[in-house]
C-alpha cells in the first residue's frame, strides 16, 4: 500500500493545509571581481605601448583595491602570513629588519589566495589582452616593498629572465603607493624596446645569440644595486639610451605596462620616511612556449583559450583556465581568409579547406 504524502501529524502542524517544501535554487557564486568595470584601451594607448615599449594606465586598479593591497603588506609586516619560502635576497645579505627582509617577494599567488587574485585582476587582464593577446598566460607575482634608504635594481630586460617563444612577455607593475624620484620609482628606456636580449657571458639568463655581432654582459641581476651599479655590463648599452631615459612617476592604482625587451631600473630610495610599494604581474600569450616556472603547463590560462597545456588557478579566482573562451586564434573563428586559389588568384576561401600539399 502507497505511504500518504502527508500524515495526520503533518496536516495539524500546517492547520490542515497541505503544504510541501519545494527546493530553493542555490544562487551562483559571484566573485568579486565579476562585478569591476572592464577597461577598454585606445588606439593611441596600443601606439604608444608599440612606439615606447611601455605603457603606464592611470587609475587602472581602483582604490578600495589598492587599499587590500597595502593592507597585506601591513599584515606581511605583521607576520600574519608565513611567505618565507618566497623572500628572495641577494646571497650573502643579512636583512636587518623584517621590512628589509620582505623587500622582494616571488610567487605568492602559489599560497596566498589574494596574491591569485591580483595576478588574474580583471582589469590588468584587459590591458595585457589589448597588448599581447587575445589569449593570456599568468606567469609570475612579485611584491616589492622597498623602504627608506633601499637600493633600486640596476638596468636589466625582463626576457632575459623569462624567455618565450615566440617572445610575447609583458610586465604589469602596480603603484601601491605614490612612486617617484624620491622614493625610487621605475626608469624607462623608450624606444628600448627594439633592442635585442643581451645573453649572460656565463651563468643563468637568455639572450640572442644567433646575431651576429650580440655582445654578452655581466652582472645584470639582483635587487639591490649602488645606483652607479658598476658590476653590470649591460648599463653600458643602457647609457645610449640616456637622454631619453624618463622616471615612470606613478600614483597608486596606476599600472606600467612594460615588454621584455626595455632597458630599464629603478634608483635608491632617498625618502626617510617614505615607503615604494608594487605589486608586479608577468604575462605572456598563451599560444608562447616557455620552459619559465615549470613551463606552460604550470601556468595559468588568464584570458582566451590555448593550443598549448596550461594550469588552473589554486583558489579558482575566475579566469579562461576554468572554462576556457573561443578565441580569435582558434581555428574557423574567421570564416573567411584571402589566400591563393588552385587557379593562382587570391580570393575568400574557408580556412583548412584550401587543397595544398603536404
Amino acid at each position: 500500500m502507497a505511504q500518504p504524502l502527508f500524515t495526520k501529524q503533518d496536516l495539524a502542524q500546517n492547520n490542515g493545509m497541505m503544504t510541501t517544501t519545494l527546493p530553493v535554487e542555490q544562487e551562483p557564486d559571484v566573485h568579486p571581481w565579476d562585478a569591476i568595470p572592464a577597461y577598454a584601451a585606445t588606439v593611441e594607448q596600443y601606439r604608444s605601448f608599440r612606439r615606447d615599449g611601455f605603457l603606464i594606465v592611470r587609475g587602472l586598479v581602483l582604490p578600495e583595491h589598492v587599499d587590500e593591497l597595502r593592507s597585506h603588506t601591513e599584515d606581511l609586516l605583521d607576520e600574519k602570513f608565513d611567505v618565507s619560502p618566497w623572500v628572495h635576497s641577494k646571497g650573502g645579505e643579512e636583512p636587518e629588519s623584517r621590512l628589509q627582509m620582505l623587500h622582494r617577494i616571488h610567487m605568492g599567488h602559489l599560497s596566498i589566495p589574494l596574491w591569485e587574485r591580483y595576478m588574474l585582476y580583471p582589469r590588468v587582464l584587459d590591458v595585457v589582452q589589448a597588448l599581447t593577446g587575445p589569449d593570456v598566460l599568468a606567469m609570475q607575482t612579485m611584491l616589492f616593498m622597498k623602504g627608506p634608504g633601499s637600493n633600486g635594481q640596476g638596468f636589466h630586460q625582463d626576457s632575459y629572465y623569462i624567455p618565450t617563444f615566440p617572445d610575447s612577455l609583458l610586465g604589469a607593475w602596480i603603484a601601491i603607493d605614490r612612486a617617484d624620484t624620491e622614493n625610487g620609482c621605475l626608469w624607462m628606456s623608450p624606444g628600448a624596446n627594439a633592442e635585442p636580449i643581451y645573453p649572460p657571458k656565463s651563468g643563468y639568463g637568455y639572450g640572442d645569440i644567433q646575431l651576429d655581432g650580440i655582445e654578452y654582459v655581466q652582472g645584470v641581476g639582483g635587487h639591490s644595486n649602488d645606483d652607479n651599479d658598476p658590476g653590470n655590463t649591460l648599463k653600458q648599452i643602457a647609457d645610449g639610451y640616456g637622454p631619453r631615459e624618463v622616471p615612470a612617476v606613478m600614483e597608486p592604482g596606476d599600472v606600467a605596462f612594460f615588454g621584455g625587451h626595455i632597458f630599464h631600473r629603478s634608483l635608491k630610495n632617498r625618502s626617510e620616511t617614505r615607503m615604494r610599494r608594487s605589486f608586479v604581474n608577468h604575462y605572456c600569450n598563451a599560444r608562447s612556449f616557455t620552459s619559465w616556472g615549470g613551463g606552460n603547463e604550470a601556468l595559468i590560462l588568464a584570458r582566451g583559450n590555448t593550443h598549448m597545456p596550461f594550469a588552473k588557478p589554486k583558489f579558482g579566482t575566475p579566469c579562461a583556465a576554468l572554462n576556457p573562451e573561443t578565441s580569435v586564434s582558434d581555428s574557423g573563428f574567421v570564416p573567411e581568409m584571402m589566400m591563393a586559389t588552385p587557379g593562382g588568384v587570391m580570393a575568400p576561401q574557408e580556412p583548412n579547406l584550401e587543397p595544398h600539399d603536404d
